[in-house]
Protein backbone atom coordinates (compact mmCIF):
# COMPACT_ATOMS: atom_id res chain seq x y z
CA UNK A 1 0.00 0.00 0.00
CA UNK A 2 1.38 3.35 -1.24
CA UNK A 3 1.32 6.21 1.11
CA UNK A 4 -1.51 8.91 1.07
CA UNK A 5 0.87 11.65 -0.42
CA UNK A 6 1.87 9.03 -3.18
CA UNK A 7 0.41 8.99 -6.51
CA UNK A 8 -2.09 6.09 -7.01
CA UNK A 9 -1.49 3.91 -9.54
CA UNK A 10 -3.11 2.48 -12.69
CA UNK A 11 -2.41 -0.67 -14.81
CA UNK A 12 -2.61 -0.32 -18.43
CA UNK A 13 -2.63 -3.38 -20.51
CA UNK A 14 -2.85 -3.10 -24.11
CA UNK A 15 -0.93 -4.64 -27.36
CA UNK A 16 -1.17 -1.36 -29.44
CA UNK A 17 0.38 1.62 -28.35
CA UNK A 18 -1.98 4.11 -29.17
CA UNK A 19 -4.74 2.70 -26.95
CA UNK A 20 -2.38 2.79 -24.66
CA UNK A 21 -1.77 6.42 -25.00
CA UNK A 22 -6.07 7.32 -25.57
CA UNK A 23 -6.89 5.98 -22.19
CA UNK A 24 -3.78 7.59 -20.54
CA UNK A 25 -5.51 10.59 -21.86
CA UNK A 26 -9.09 9.84 -21.11
CA UNK A 27 -8.26 9.26 -17.59
CA UNK A 28 -5.54 12.06 -16.71
CA UNK A 29 -5.77 13.39 -13.65
CA UNK A 30 -3.87 15.04 -10.37
CA UNK A 31 -2.66 12.30 -8.19
CA UNK A 32 -3.21 9.61 -10.05
CA UNK A 33 0.04 7.87 -12.65
CA UNK A 34 -0.32 5.15 -15.61
CA UNK A 35 1.62 2.11 -15.58
CA UNK A 36 1.49 0.55 -19.00
CA UNK A 37 2.14 -2.51 -20.54
CA UNK A 38 1.80 -3.64 -24.12
CA UNK A 39 1.74 -7.94 -23.29
CA UNK A 40 0.35 -9.44 -20.52
CA UNK A 41 4.50 -11.00 -19.26
CA UNK A 42 5.50 -7.42 -19.05
CA UNK A 43 1.86 -6.87 -17.07
CA UNK A 44 2.70 -9.61 -14.65
CA UNK A 45 6.38 -8.28 -13.94
CA UNK A 46 4.43 -4.64 -13.06
CA UNK A 47 1.82 -6.36 -11.33
CA UNK A 48 4.71 -8.43 -8.90
CA UNK A 49 6.31 -4.93 -8.42
CA UNK A 50 4.03 -2.07 -8.19
CA UNK A 51 0.99 -1.27 -6.02
CA UNK A 52 -1.67 -0.85 -8.09
CA UNK A 53 -5.58 0.46 -7.39
CA UNK A 54 -6.96 -0.67 -10.81
CA UNK A 55 -6.42 -3.07 -14.08
CA UNK A 56 -7.82 -2.02 -16.88
CA UNK A 57 -7.45 -5.19 -19.41
CA UNK A 58 -7.07 -5.30 -23.22
CA UNK A 59 -8.96 -8.80 -23.87
CA UNK A 60 -7.72 -9.63 -27.09
CA UNK A 61 -3.57 -9.52 -26.86
CA UNK A 62 -1.44 -11.86 -29.07
CA UNK A 63 0.16 -14.66 -26.13
CA UNK A 64 -1.28 -14.39 -22.79
CA UNK A 65 -4.80 -12.77 -23.60
CA UNK A 66 -6.52 -10.44 -20.46
CA UNK A 67 -8.85 -13.39 -19.24
CA UNK A 68 -5.40 -15.34 -18.44
CA UNK A 69 -3.93 -12.27 -17.47
CA UNK A 70 -6.63 -12.30 -14.81
CA UNK A 71 -6.64 -15.91 -13.88
CA UNK A 72 -2.58 -15.28 -13.27
CA UNK A 73 -3.65 -11.98 -11.17
CA UNK A 74 -6.23 -14.05 -9.38
CA UNK A 75 -3.72 -16.66 -8.61
CA UNK A 76 -1.34 -14.99 -6.63
CA UNK A 77 -1.50 -13.08 -3.43
CA UNK A 78 -0.46 -9.79 -4.06
CA UNK A 79 -2.53 -8.94 -6.62
CA UNK A 80 -5.86 -11.02 -6.50
CA UNK A 81 -7.55 -7.98 -4.49
CA UNK A 82 -6.76 -6.01 -7.34
CA UNK A 83 -9.68 -5.23 -9.24
CA UNK A 84 -10.15 -5.59 -12.88
CA UNK A 85 -12.03 -3.71 -16.07
CA UNK A 86 -11.82 -5.48 -19.05
CA UNK A 87 -11.84 -3.89 -22.48
CA UNK A 88 -13.04 -5.20 -25.64
CA UNK A 89 -13.39 -4.31 -29.23
CA UNK A 90 -14.68 -8.10 -29.95
CA UNK A 91 -17.97 -9.51 -29.26
CA UNK A 92 -19.47 -9.03 -25.69
CA UNK A 93 -21.90 -11.69 -26.10
CA UNK A 94 -23.00 -13.24 -22.74
CA UNK A 95 -20.38 -16.03 -23.14
CA UNK A 96 -17.56 -13.85 -23.33
CA UNK A 97 -19.06 -11.68 -20.33
CA UNK A 98 -19.67 -14.63 -17.79
CA UNK A 99 -15.76 -15.36 -18.88
CA UNK A 100 -14.91 -12.33 -17.77
CA UNK A 101 -16.77 -11.81 -14.59
CA UNK A 102 -15.25 -15.52 -14.03
CA UNK A 103 -11.95 -14.39 -13.80
CA UNK A 104 -12.53 -11.95 -11.50
CA UNK A 105 -13.25 -8.60 -13.71
CA UNK A 106 -15.87 -5.92 -12.00
CA UNK A 107 -16.76 -4.63 -15.20
CA UNK A 108 -16.58 -4.94 -19.20
CA UNK A 109 -16.41 -2.43 -21.12
CA UNK A 110 -17.15 -2.69 -24.87
CA UNK A 111 -15.18 0.12 -27.00
CA UNK A 112 -15.22 2.16 -28.87
CA UNK A 113 -15.72 3.30 -25.30
CA UNK A 114 -17.85 6.07 -24.25
CA UNK A 115 -15.18 8.37 -22.40
CA UNK A 116 -17.37 9.90 -19.55
CA UNK A 117 -18.69 6.55 -18.01
CA UNK A 118 -15.28 5.12 -18.20
CA UNK A 119 -14.47 8.10 -16.10
CA UNK A 120 -16.77 7.76 -13.55
CA UNK A 121 -16.28 4.11 -13.29
CA UNK A 122 -12.23 4.50 -12.70
CA UNK A 123 -12.87 7.40 -10.71
CA UNK A 124 -14.64 4.80 -7.85
CA UNK A 125 -11.74 2.76 -7.62
CA UNK A 126 -9.08 6.10 -7.39
CA UNK A 127 -11.38 7.11 -3.91
CA UNK A 128 -11.75 3.93 -2.92
CA UNK A 129 -7.75 3.26 -3.00
CA UNK A 130 -7.14 6.38 -1.65
CA UNK A 131 -9.26 5.96 1.09
CA UNK A 132 -8.41 2.67 2.21
CA UNK A 133 -5.03 4.11 2.08
CA UNK A 134 -5.92 6.29 4.67
CA UNK A 135 -7.38 4.57 6.68
CA UNK A 136 -3.77 2.33 6.63
CA UNK A 137 -1.98 5.44 7.27
CA UNK A 138 -4.59 6.27 10.14
CA UNK A 139 -4.24 2.33 11.56
CA UNK A 140 0.12 2.59 11.57
CA UNK A 141 0.09 6.08 13.57
CA UNK A 142 -2.16 4.65 15.71
CA UNK A 143 -0.74 1.62 16.38
CA UNK A 144 2.55 3.54 16.52
CA UNK A 145 1.46 6.18 19.04
CA UNK A 146 0.10 3.06 21.26
CA UNK A 147 3.33 1.53 20.86
CA UNK A 148 4.94 4.98 22.29
CA UNK A 149 2.36 5.10 24.92
CA UNK A 150 3.04 1.47 25.89
CA UNK A 151 7.16 2.23 26.20
CA UNK A 152 6.35 5.14 28.17
CA UNK A 153 4.46 3.92 30.78
CA UNK A 154 6.96 1.25 30.75
CA UNK A 155 9.21 3.55 31.16
CA UNK A 156 7.41 5.52 34.15
CA UNK A 157 6.72 2.56 35.99
CA UNK A 158 10.44 2.04 36.35
CA UNK A 159 11.38 5.52 36.89
CA UNK A 160 8.78 5.13 39.65
CA UNK A 161 10.89 2.20 41.33
CA UNK A 162 13.98 3.92 40.58
CA UNK A 163 12.72 7.20 42.21
CA UNK A 164 11.35 5.12 45.43
CA UNK A 165 14.57 2.85 45.85
CA UNK A 166 16.70 6.48 45.35
CA UNK A 167 14.40 8.00 47.78
CA UNK A 168 13.89 5.57 50.61
CA UNK A 169 17.98 4.33 51.43
CA UNK A 170 18.88 8.33 52.29
CA UNK A 171 15.43 8.95 54.47
CA UNK A 172 16.24 5.63 55.97
CA UNK A 173 19.61 6.54 56.52
CA UNK A 174 18.50 10.35 57.74
CA UNK A 175 15.99 8.16 60.27
CA UNK A 176 18.71 6.13 61.67
CA UNK A 177 21.16 8.75 61.80
CA UNK A 178 18.23 10.74 64.10
CA UNK A 179 18.36 6.68 66.18
CA UNK A 180 21.61 7.17 66.73
CA UNK A 181 22.19 10.58 67.65
CA UNK A 182 19.57 10.37 70.22
CA UNK A 183 21.60 6.62 71.91
CA UNK A 184 25.08 8.67 71.53
CA UNK A 185 24.23 11.83 72.59
CA UNK A 186 27.50 13.21 74.10
CA UNK A 187 29.91 10.31 72.93
CA UNK A 188 31.82 12.87 70.51
CA UNK A 189 30.60 11.23 67.23
CA UNK A 190 27.44 13.53 66.84
CA UNK A 191 29.69 15.47 63.72
CA UNK A 192 30.16 12.09 62.19
CA UNK A 193 26.43 11.09 62.12
CA UNK A 194 25.39 14.70 61.58
CA UNK A 195 27.90 14.92 58.38
CA UNK A 196 26.16 11.26 56.92
CA UNK A 197 22.90 13.00 57.53
CA UNK A 198 23.85 16.44 55.66
CA UNK A 199 25.49 13.86 52.83
CA UNK A 200 21.78 12.13 52.16
CA UNK A 201 20.00 14.78 52.65
CA UNK A 202 21.87 16.67 49.80
CA UNK A 203 21.72 13.45 47.79
CA UNK A 204 17.71 13.79 48.28
CA UNK A 205 17.87 17.30 47.73
CA UNK A 206 19.37 17.09 44.35
CA UNK A 207 17.14 14.66 43.23
CA UNK A 208 14.19 17.00 43.60
CA UNK A 209 16.28 19.63 41.44
CA UNK A 210 16.68 17.47 38.98
CA UNK A 211 12.83 16.65 38.72
CA UNK A 212 11.58 20.12 39.40
CA UNK A 213 13.93 21.25 36.78
CA UNK A 214 12.58 18.85 33.70
CA UNK A 215 9.17 19.93 34.66
CA UNK A 216 9.93 23.81 34.39
CA UNK A 217 12.08 22.98 31.35
CA UNK A 218 8.93 21.03 29.47
CA UNK A 219 6.43 23.67 30.90
CA UNK A 220 8.92 26.74 29.59
CA UNK A 221 8.84 28.11 32.79
CA UNK A 222 12.86 27.97 32.85
CA UNK A 223 14.30 31.24 32.03
CA UNK A 224 18.45 31.51 32.15
CA UNK A 225 20.28 34.43 33.64
CA UNK A 226 22.80 35.53 30.89
CA UNK A 227 25.49 37.58 31.75
CA UNK A 228 28.88 37.84 30.45
CA UNK A 229 30.78 34.91 32.01
CA UNK A 230 34.05 33.06 31.91
CA UNK A 231 34.21 29.70 30.73
CA UNK A 232 36.99 28.65 32.67
CA UNK A 233 35.57 29.89 35.92
CA UNK A 234 32.48 28.02 35.21
CA UNK A 235 34.95 24.92 34.50
CA UNK A 236 36.37 25.78 38.02
CA UNK A 237 33.12 25.99 39.95
CA UNK A 238 32.14 22.64 38.16
CA UNK A 239 35.47 21.17 38.99
CA UNK A 240 35.20 21.89 42.73
CA UNK A 241 31.59 20.46 42.96
CA UNK A 242 32.41 17.58 41.59
CA UNK A 243 35.29 17.02 43.09
CA UNK A 244 33.68 15.16 46.40
CA UNK A 245 32.72 12.39 43.86
CA UNK A 246 35.93 12.45 41.57
CA UNK A 247 37.82 11.68 45.05
CA UNK A 248 35.93 8.96 45.81
CA UNK A 249 36.61 7.11 43.13
CA UNK A 250 39.98 7.50 43.40
CA UNK A 251 40.05 9.02 39.90
CA UNK A 252 42.38 11.36 38.53
CA UNK A 253 41.46 14.48 37.07
CA UNK A 254 43.14 15.82 33.86
CA UNK A 255 42.53 19.46 33.01
CA UNK A 256 43.12 20.85 29.47
CA UNK A 257 41.90 24.58 29.53
CA UNK A 258 43.26 27.48 27.28
CA UNK A 259 45.08 30.23 28.79
CA UNK A 260 43.35 33.01 26.99
CA UNK A 261 40.07 33.11 27.92
CA UNK A 262 36.76 32.14 26.71
CA UNK A 263 33.97 34.90 27.06
CA UNK A 264 30.28 33.50 27.16
CA UNK A 265 26.49 35.39 27.34
CA UNK A 266 25.10 32.64 29.55
CA UNK A 267 23.74 31.60 32.66
CA UNK A 268 26.39 30.50 34.99
CA UNK A 269 25.04 28.17 37.34
CA UNK A 270 23.38 26.38 34.56
CA UNK A 271 26.60 25.81 32.66
CA UNK A 272 28.10 24.68 35.85
CA UNK A 273 25.39 22.28 36.73
CA UNK A 274 25.91 20.88 32.85
CA UNK A 275 29.52 20.40 33.32
CA UNK A 276 29.26 18.99 36.75
CA UNK A 277 26.81 16.48 35.79
CA UNK A 278 28.88 15.45 33.19
CA UNK A 279 32.11 14.97 35.21
CA UNK A 280 29.70 13.31 37.90
CA UNK A 281 28.43 10.37 35.31
CA UNK A 282 32.05 10.13 34.10
CA UNK A 283 33.01 9.72 37.74
CA UNK A 284 30.01 7.28 38.11
CA UNK A 285 30.64 5.17 35.37
CA UNK A 286 34.46 5.00 35.41
CA UNK A 287 35.87 1.79 37.43
CA UNK A 288 37.97 3.05 41.12
CA UNK A 289 41.70 4.96 39.78
CA UNK A 290 40.07 5.42 36.58
CA UNK A 291 40.52 8.68 34.70
CA UNK A 292 38.97 11.77 33.77
CA UNK A 293 39.84 14.07 30.91
CA UNK A 294 38.12 17.69 30.42
CA UNK A 295 39.15 20.15 27.96
CA UNK A 296 38.20 22.99 26.91
CA UNK A 297 38.74 25.27 23.69
CA UNK A 298 37.17 27.74 21.62
CA UNK A 299 36.61 26.60 17.73
CA UNK A 300 35.52 29.67 15.57
CA UNK A 301 32.31 31.04 16.84
CA UNK A 302 32.30 27.89 19.49
CA UNK A 303 33.46 27.15 22.96
CA UNK A 304 34.18 23.36 23.06
CA UNK A 305 33.98 21.89 26.54
CA UNK A 306 34.71 17.94 26.18
CA UNK A 307 34.14 15.02 29.10
CA UNK A 308 36.24 11.81 28.26
CA UNK A 309 36.94 9.03 30.72
CA UNK A 310 38.61 5.80 30.56
CA UNK A 311 35.35 4.08 31.96
CA UNK A 312 32.59 1.11 31.34
CA UNK A 313 31.48 2.71 27.94
CA UNK A 314 27.81 2.70 26.73
CA UNK A 315 26.31 -0.73 25.12
CA UNK A 316 26.19 -0.02 21.22
CA UNK A 317 22.21 -0.36 21.36
CA UNK A 318 22.01 2.54 24.02
CA UNK A 319 24.31 4.91 22.40
CA UNK A 320 21.03 6.38 20.64
CA UNK A 321 18.89 6.46 23.51
CA UNK A 322 20.96 7.85 26.49
CA UNK A 323 19.87 11.88 26.27
CA UNK A 324 15.99 9.99 26.20
CA UNK A 325 14.51 10.62 29.77
CA UNK A 326 14.97 7.95 32.12
CA UNK A 327 17.48 6.25 29.99
CA UNK A 328 20.42 4.70 32.12
CA UNK A 329 23.40 1.78 32.17
CA UNK A 330 24.00 -0.04 34.97
CA UNK A 331 27.25 1.03 36.95
CA UNK A 332 30.12 -1.76 37.08
CA UNK A 333 29.81 -4.29 39.93
CA UNK A 334 25.89 -3.21 40.17
CA UNK A 335 22.94 -5.49 38.96
CA UNK A 336 20.09 -2.24 39.36
CA UNK A 337 20.26 0.86 37.73
CA UNK A 338 22.08 4.39 39.68
CA UNK A 339 19.87 7.53 39.83
CA UNK A 340 16.55 8.53 38.31
CA UNK A 341 18.16 8.31 34.44
CA UNK A 342 17.73 11.92 33.85
CA UNK A 343 21.23 13.57 34.08
CA UNK A 344 21.83 13.59 30.53
CA UNK A 345 18.54 14.68 29.36
CA UNK A 346 18.20 17.57 31.73
CA UNK A 347 22.00 18.60 30.42
CA UNK A 348 21.18 18.26 26.60
CA UNK A 349 17.54 20.50 27.31
CA UNK A 350 20.02 23.09 29.23
CA UNK A 351 22.43 23.45 26.80
CA UNK A 352 19.71 23.55 23.83
CA UNK A 353 18.51 26.34 26.03
CA UNK A 354 21.74 28.14 25.55
CA UNK A 355 21.92 27.59 21.59
CA UNK A 356 24.42 24.66 21.94
CA UNK A 357 24.36 21.16 21.40
CA UNK A 358 25.66 18.06 23.21
CA UNK A 359 26.71 14.84 21.49
CA UNK A 360 27.91 11.95 22.47
CA UNK A 361 31.14 11.92 20.35
CA UNK A 362 32.31 8.23 21.28
CA UNK A 363 31.99 5.27 23.19
CA UNK A 364 33.49 1.75 23.41
CA UNK A 365 32.53 -0.83 25.75
CA UNK A 366 35.21 -1.00 28.88
CA UNK A 367 37.66 1.53 26.89
CA UNK A 368 35.21 4.93 28.26
CA UNK A 369 33.19 7.56 26.69
CA UNK A 370 33.64 11.34 25.18
CA UNK A 371 30.82 13.84 25.31
CA UNK A 372 31.12 17.27 23.78
CA UNK A 373 29.03 20.23 24.37
CA UNK A 374 29.60 23.14 22.01
CA UNK A 375 28.23 26.53 23.00
CA UNK A 376 28.07 29.98 21.07
CA UNK A 377 30.53 32.50 22.69
CA UNK A 378 31.28 35.89 22.44
CA UNK A 379 33.98 37.62 19.77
Amino acid sequence: MTSTSDPINFLLVDDLEENLLALEALLKRDGLAFLKARSGEEALELLLTQDIALALLDVQMPGMDGFELAGFMRGNERTRHIPIIFLTAGSADLQRRFRGYDAGAVDFIQKPIEADILRSKTNVFYELYRQRSEIVAQRDALASMADALQAADRRKNEFLAILGHELRNPIAAIGAGLHLLERRAGTGVEGEIREGMNRHIRHVSRLVDDLLDIARIDQGKISLKLERISLQDVLAFAIEASQPLIESGGHRLVRDLPDATIWLEADFSRLAQIASNLLNNAAKYTPPGGEIRLTARRKGPWAEVEVADNGIGIPPEMQEKIFDLFAQVSRPGSDRLDGLGIGLALVKQLVGLHGGTLHLERSEMGKGSVFLVRLPCEP
